[in-house]
């Protein structure tokens, strides 16, 4: 796929006030735990019981039926790791890393049981949420996080309904005990989450806590304001999400819609900024859709299920369509007939967002019809995270198999802020005119303008009736180079798609459908493997290169993506 990972160094002294402040929260951990497990603070979190949940939100997202057949085969599947339980509870068991704690303590089970049904499942769930209550009934990390409390108690509500059926008084006394003190305890520490889709989302559990437990009616009022905060931080004027993630973007609004939902239950009025916020979001949604109905591949996002985004915009009563330009969040969108382009025009998100953030600037995707012809790899964890992230795994020019911007290095550092991304381009400039041949796009980034003196620019043109992609790259020197510099122009192609060279030095693309697309360039083309993330497990596949050397001129490489008549 790629030559090289993304370059790792120390952190920047920019960086020097996050890192204190985290070693700060770090070494008042032990006395956070200790206050929030104390009899005290245990107290506070007692009162009113709800006997029952008001409202049962409607989750869109996928439910899969292998998924509960793995449960109820002691299979804990999260994130593409596994743990299979041979005996005692899987609570007991050591989590592989990180993540998959969460997801586990997160209840991220309960969904894929709650659609199977039955009661093999319903006993399997129930047993799991009294195994939980039973180790965890007082505060821990990472159980307890905001955002680990906040996606439990979503789930619960969401799904908690075919093990309450029925269910022993004891039992289900325990269970909405449970659920007060962890809203109760949610409501206090919400603001801890980290920066982004987890502080959204444990927003969004605040608000549906107070909507859906009628234990505590204040927390409703408190739980919308932090969530309008949220929102106003959040999502940007264009309707995109400040991490630039396309599909960071689809789950703030999912939880968004359900939390619409709770108030239109509860006959409550809306308030103006979540309305404002979901007529944006819906035409950015819609500008990130290949003809597939699934997302297009940026900033550390996949996918994501096409059935669950057209569930949620089936919602939608405005039919916002999507502008071509983006502004706020950096896209430039493309649209002829059947064919779709999308680019990457911004710079990386700040603080803890740049933690999930790619180097990807000036990468774009393309399809025609339902099929994905150019992609970008996708995102991955572990052993794939950093390769993914590089500039590399994306169909942009990648300057002496170097990423134009760097992950943290492994250390103190990192450990703790993360694996941010740092770098990059600073400034992305950008033109968009119609012409005769069609939309065309031109932009720059000078993300390789310190270490190589180099400015990277692009265009590309949709002709009218889509059939035609128009390219070209500028690598021009701005300053005096000491050296050849190599450069790599990658084409990701999508894993149905195949490849074959043809006469001339062109490349042949056959799409499953049957369609043909050509590839040319005045470059050498060169097909390479690569891999494909965007739907979740790893797929391998081909990438089109064209390669050579920055000396001291302006390099030019003109590139075509054209349709073959049938």
């Amino acid at each position: 796929m790629a030559a090289r990972a993304p370059k790792r160094h120390r952190p920047p002294l920019n960086l020097l006030p996050e890192i204190l402040g985290a070693l700060w929260r770090r070494l008042m951990g032990p006395w956070r735990r200790f206050w929030r497990r104390s009899w005290f603070y245990h107290g506070l979190l007692r009162g009113k019981l709800a006997d029952h949940i008001a409202f049962h939100p409607y989750d869109a997202l996928p439910r899969a039926l292998e998924n509960a057949d793995a449960l109820l085969r002691a299979r804990f599947r999260f994130g593409g790791e596994t743990v299979d339980v041979k005996d005692g509870s899987i609570f007991d068991h050591a989590a592989p890393s990180a993540g998959w704690a969460e997801a586990l303590h997160g209840f991220n089970w309960l969904a894929a049981l709650s659609a199977a049904g039955g009661d093999p499942a319903r006993t399997l769930a129930t047993n799991l949420i009294t195994q939980w209550i039973k180790r965890y009934a007082l505060y821990s990390e990472p159980a307890w996080l905001p955002h680990v409390a906040g996606r439990r108690l979503i789930h619960l509500f969401a799904h908690s309904r075919f093990v309450l059926a029925n269910s022993d008084m004891l039992w289900r006394s325990k269970l909405f005990v449970s659920m007060r003190e962890q809203s109760r305890c949610l409501a206090r520490i919400a603001g801890e989450a980290p920066d982004g889709l987890p502080r959204f989302v444990a927003a969004a559990a605040h608000a549906l806590s107070g909507a859906c437990l009628d234990d505590q009616p204040k927390r409703l009022a408190t739980g919308l304001a932090r969530l309008e905060a949220e929102l106003a931080r959040q999502i940007l004027p264009d309707g995109g999400h400040v991490s630039r993630s396309p599909e960071a973007l689809v789950h703030v609004y999912r939880h968004l819609v359900m939390v619409m939902d709770a108030l239109n239950a509860l006959d409550h009025a809306i308030p103006a900024s979540l309305r404002s916020a979901h007529d944006r979001i819906t035409p950015m949604l819609r500008f990130f859709r290949h003809g597939d109905g699934a997302l297009a591949l940026f900033n550390g996002g996949n996918e994501s299920s096409s059935k669950m985004i057209a569930a949620l915009l089936a919602r939608d009563e405005v039919r916002g369509q999507p502008f071509l330009h983006a502004p706020h969040s950096g896209y430039q969108r493309m649209v002829a007939q059947r064919s779709f382009a999308v680019m990457d025009c911004g710079i990386s998100p700040k603080g803890a967002l740049a933690n999930g953030a790619h180097a990807g600037c000036l990468a774009f995707e393309f399809g025609a019809g339902n099929q994905r012809i150019v992609v970008n790899c996708g995102s991955g964890e572990g052993k794939w995270e950093g390769a993914l992230r590089a500039t590399a795994a994306h169909s942009t020019v990648t300057l002496a198999d170097t990423s134009m911007a760097a992950i943290l290095s492994e250390g103190f550092a990192r450990g703790l802020i993360g694996p941010r991304l740092v770098g990059g381009p600073a400034h992305v400039d950008t033109e968009r005119r119609e012409t005769t041949h069609g939309w065309s796009v031109e932009a720059g980034h000078d993300g390789y303008l310190e270490e190589f003196g180099i400015v990277h620019e692009r265009s590309m043109t949709l002709s009218p009736d889509g059939a035609t992609l128009t390219g070209g790259d500028r690598l021009v020197p701005k300053r005096r180079l000491r050296e050849r510099v190599p450069f790599a122009a990658r084409f990701h192609i999508h894993p149905d798609v195949r490849l074959s060279p043809s006469q001339g030095g062109a490349v042949l693309l056959k799409l499953p459908g049957g369609e043909g697309w050509r590839f040319r360039s005045g470059n050498p083309v060169a097909i390479e493997e690569s891999v494909y993330l965007g739907s979740g497990a790893a797929r391998r596949t081909d990438q089109l290169v064209l390669s050579g050397v920055v000396t001291n001129e302006p390099v030019e490489i003109a590139w075509v993506f054209e349709r073959i008549a049938a």
